[in-house]
């Protein structure tokens, strides 16, 4: 299977193009002042993805709830203006650094379409971080599900469906085995992971699978997808 046999790559955006765990680290240690400041990793990600548990709602408003749960958690502070501090840094999260090149080298060859539980506000934040690259974008607000949700899917399936687009046209490209790859798989897409985490131990910010689910494609960065693309298109 080449990767220039499809026509579509879906994307998930927060982990896979937006780089929200160095985004939740430096939004807590710079709020949580000296109490945050010896921390590790790990010891934020755990509180932080329990606060996102309990308030799974739309990104653009319950971050700040979620940074509550996690400062009560962790003896932080926890006052209003800290976690709205916190919420407006959710919107500021950077792309990792590959991101916007390798999305520019990918509009030449696929429609990019975002594929995301943000919701729309948060969603055209990111956009506007990674050089508005997506022809076209599915989130949370119009699916009325999250991801691992396999109605999201099939939402986005038939969106596409609708602009003309076969199911083997369709590559979904992902860094969360938890939230993508497993159901994506499962539902008979062909999967691109994003293994943004190669080498480090465990799985950050991002839930553990219960299995980890082998891929189509595997890189471990989005250049490295983009490298592949055009390799395969210079062979052709």
């Amino acid at each position: 299977m080449k990767l220039t046999q499809f026509k579509v790559l879906t994307f998930d955006v927060v982990g896979t193009l937006i780089d929200f765990e160095s985004g939740v680290l430096a939004s807590v240690r710079r709020l949580g002042g000296d109490a945050a400041k010896d921390l590790t990793d790990d010891q934020i990600f755990q509180p932080y993805m329990r606060g996102r548990e309990k308030h799974p709602g739309r990104s653009s408003k319950e971050m700040a709830n979620v940074y509550l749960s996690l400062a009560q958690e962790l003896g932080l502070p926890d006052d209003a203006q800290t976690a709205a501090a916190f919420q407006r840094d959710v919107l500021d999260w950077p792309a990792f650094s590959d991101s916007v090149d390798a999305l520019k080298r990918l509009r030449k060859h696929f429609r990019l379409v975002a594929m995301t539980n943000a919701d729309r506000v948060a969603l055209s934040s990111y956009a506007y971080t990674l050089g508005d690259p997506f022809d076209d974008t599915v989130t949370c607000d119009e699916t009325g599900v999250a991801k691992p949700n396999p109605q999201f899917f099939a939402y986005n399936r038939g969106r596409q469906a609708a602009f003309g687009y076969k199911f083997g046209e369709i590559l979904h490209t992902a860094q969360s085995q938890y939230h993508d790859i497993g159901v994506a798989t499962a539902l008979g897409y062909s999967t691109c992971w994003i293994e943004r985490r190669q080498g480090l131990k465990g799985f950050g910010a991002t839930p553990t699978p219960s299995e980890v689910t082998t891929p189509t494609f595997r890189f471990a960065t989005m250049a490295a997808l983009a490298d592949a693309v055009e390799a395969e298109t210079r062979g052709a």
